[in-house]
C-alpha cells in the first residue's frame, strides 16, 4: 500500500474546479471528450461548508473537451423533475439534519443520482446513461432519443418502472462483437438484449478469485487489453494498530483505520470469469473507469478522496482529475512520466 509507482503522481491535480466524486470520462466518436460524475445541485448552501451529495441533489451534469485540459460545460442532461419517472422520482423524507454529522438543517428529503457513466455503443451507434440512486433505491439506464450525448435522456423499457438492478454503482461494457453487459456492485453481471431495451439474462454472480476474507468492494469497471477482460473495483486499504497495511476485513479493533481509496484488477479470459487474483493497480485512486485518447494512450480518472490519507495529501478534494497509467507486463499502473508532461502543459493552457 506504500509502492511509490503506484501511487496517483504527486504531478497530478484537478481538471477543473468543480466538485465531484465518481468521475467518469469516455472517449466519444465526435472528437470530443466526455465526463460526468456524482454532483451536488449547483448553487445549494450547505451550512456546515461542506459540500456533499449523500442526501439529494438536482440530477446529471456533462462537460466535454477537445484535448482533456479545457471542460466545456453541457449542464443537467437529466434531472429528476423533468426526467424522471416515478420510482426515480420518489425519494423518502428525512428528519431535518439527519445527514449532517453536525446536525445542520440540511435537507428535509433523500434523494440522490449518483456514480453517471456515458457509454456510445459502437454497433448501435447509440448513447446510453447508467447511473444509480442513493437510499437503496437502485440502478437504472437510460437512451439519448436525440442519438447526441447531451440528450435528452429516457428510461429504457427495462427500467421505466422499477430500477433494472437493485444495488449501486452499475457499470457497462461493449464487448468487441457488440455484445453489451451491465455490471453492477457486489459482483454481478447480465448480458443485455440485442436491441438494448431490457437484460436478456438474469444477473449473475461473477466468478472471481477473492481475498480471505472478502471486504467491502464497490466502483466496478470492465474493459478489455490485449484479449483479456480487466475487471476493476475499488477497495479502501486499511493501517493496522502494528503499522501493517491490509485489503482485508477490519477486525474490529478501533484502531485500525481506512488508509487509501485503491484501484484493484483481475483478468479473466471469459466476461463471466473465473477471474483470477486481483492486484493493487493505482492506489489512492478508487472508484474511476479507464479509457483511452485519441492517440491510443490510456487513462484513469480520480475524484481525490477526502477521507483517509488522500485527505491529508490532498490540497484539494472532490474535484475531478486524470492519472495517466500504462500497461507493464500486463498490469495497469499510472505512468508518471506521462502525468509530469500532461501538468506541466496543463498548467501553461
Amino acid at each position: 500500500m506504500g509502492n511509490a509507482a503506484l501511487t496517483v503522481p504527486s504531478s497530478v491535480v484537478p481538471v477543473m474546479d468543480q466538485w465531484m466524486r465518481d468521475t467518469y470520462v469516455m472517449t466519444g466518436p465526435d472528437g470530443y471528450y466526455y465526463m460526468t460524475g456524482t454532483t451536488a445541485t449547483p448553487g445549494r448552501v450547505f451550512p456546515s461548508g461542506q459540500v456533499h451529495c449523500w442526501d439529494y441533489n438536482d440530477g446529471l451534469y456533462m462537460w466535454r473537451s477537445k484535448n482533456l485540459r479545457q471542460w466545456q460545460p453541457m449542464g443537467l442532461v437529466w434531472g429528476f423533475d423533468r426526467d424522471a419517472a416515478p420510482w426515480q422520482r420518489k425519494g423518502r423524507p428525512l428528519e431535518p439534519g439527519a445527514m449532517s454529522p453536525n446536525k445542520d438543517r440540511l435537507d428535509s428529503f433523500y434523494r440522490a443520482v449518483w456514480a453517471p457513466e456515458l457509454h456510445y455503443i459502437k454497433s448501435k451507434r447509440k448513447w446510453l446513461l447508467v447511473a444509480c440512486l442513493n437510499g437503496d433505491a437502485g440502478s437504472f439506464v437510460l437512451e439519448s432519443v436525440s442519438g447526441k450525448p447531451e440528450g435528452p435522456y429516457r428510461n429504457i423499457k427495462g427500467n421505466r418502472d422499477k430500477p433494472i438492478f437493485p444495488d449501486i454503482d452499475l457499470s457497462l461494457f461493449e464487448d468487441d462483437n457488440g455484445q453489451v453487459y451491465l455490471v453492477g456492485h457486489n459482483h454481478f453481471i447480465a448480458r443485455m438484449k440485442d436491441d438494448l431495451s431490457d437484460i436478456a439474462e438474469p444477473f449473475r454472480k461473477l466468478a472471481e478469485t477473492p481475498y480471505n476474507p472478502d471486504p467491502y468492494i464497490e466502483g466496478v469497471f470492465i474493459t478489455k487489453h490485449n484479449g483479456k477482460y480487466q475487471l476493476l473495483q475499488t477497495v479502501w486499504s486499511v493501517k493496522k494498530e502494528n503499522g501493517a497495511y491490509s485489503y482485508l476485513r477490519n477486525d474490529g479493533n478501533k484502531k485500525d483505520s481506512l488508509y487509501s481509496y485503491d484501484v484493484v484488477i483481475a483478468q479473466a479470459d471469459n466476461i463471466y470469469g473465473p477471474y483470477g487474483p486481483r492486484y493493487a493497480a493505482i492506489l489512492q485512486g478508487g472508484h474511476n473507469n479507464v479509457f483511452r485518447d485519441r492517440e491510443g494512450n490510456w487513462w484513469s480518472t480520480i475524484f481525490f478522496n477526502p477521507r483517509g490519507i488522500m485527505g491529508a495529501r490532498f490540497k484539494v478534494t472532490c474535484r475531478p482529475g486524470l492519472v495517466p497509467v500504462k500497461w507493464e507486463d500486463g498490469r495497469l499502473q499510472p505512468d508518471s512520466a506521462r502525468a509530469a508532461a500532461f501538468y506541466a502543459s496543463f498548467k501553461t493552457n
